[in-house]
């Protein structure tokens, strides 16, 4: 524990609960993951927050693909990752000195904008915006820029898989693979350009295994119980407000 000697106890006990937060959106209770981003970005601070938590993000999306992999829809796979890709390229060389504070509050403002057009959508049943061929290429180039700057590339996904109108269990699997390559294909930025992830950030990520893991379980059994509508709707509202922390956060 000498890892956490320069934290406040306040400061250990956040640290714990976004670990545990990313386990339970990694085993389908997507949108809680924007709590895990605030909180590791209020202890860590915002760019050296992403070093910490990529690593985990790499074992919580393994123990996903596990899981759920026979649930996967490889259609929406190859719709989203390489316009996820090329976000990820922009956001490495346009998004290392890019203010964090704007940077948040327009994301938050989007992601906002963009879940009351799905509830427009859910409302009156017209699916004309997600068939259009442009919806995968946008969302998936801001996921793949908001993945590199912050790891939110979860909102934009959501939004993407709702639209989509996927039962719940082929939405967790499909974005279970699309997040597993995503953030393997981070990985080289922030460890070699960024120079994120270090000797010391990954012996936090060892500590925090198992809050990880104790998510990960918590967030199965939880996602069990849920009918795929209500689970829609719950999706809906955690990453409503997760944009809205976000958006709020200092």
């Amino acid at each position: 524990m000498e890892v956490f000697m320069s934290f406040s106890v306040t400061g250990i006990v956040l640290v714990f609960a976004g670990a545990f937060f990313l386990g339970l959106a990694k085993a389908g209770l997507k949108g809680i993951d924007m709590l895990n981003v605030t909180i590791m970005a209020f202890v860590f601070g915002g760019k050296a927050s992403t070093g910490v938590v990529l690593p985990l993000l790499c074992v919580a999306d393994i123990a996903a693909v596990l899981y759920y992999h026979r649930h996967a829809q490889w259609k929406h796979f190859w719709k989203l990752v390489p316009w996820m890709a090329a976000g990820i390229l922009i956001g490495v060389y346009t998004g290392k000195d890019m203010d964090e504070l704007l940077f948040r509050k327009i994301m938050a403002v989007i992601i906002v904008i963009t879940i009351l057009i799905i509830v427009v959508m859910e409302i009156k049943k017209d699916r004309a915006i997600s068939k259009h061929p442009l919806f995968a290429a946008t969302t998936g180039i801001a996921a793949g820029f908001t993945t590199m700057l912050g790891n939110l590339a979860g909102a934009f996904a959501n939004v993407y898989f709702l639209a989509m109108r996927m039962p719940k269990n082929d939405f967790i699997g499909t974005a279970a693979w699309v997040f597993l390559v995503v953030n393997l294909f981070k990985l080289p930025f922030q460890i070699f350009y960024w120079k994120n992830i270090t000797a010391a950030s990954l012996k936090v990520d060892l500590l925090l295994l198992p809050a990880l893991a104790i998510g990960f379980i918590c967030g199965i059994k939880i996602t069990k119980g849920l009918k795929d509508d209500s689970y829609r709707k719950l999706v809906m509202l955690l990453t409503l407000a997760g944009a809205i922390v976000i958006f709020l956060k200092k």
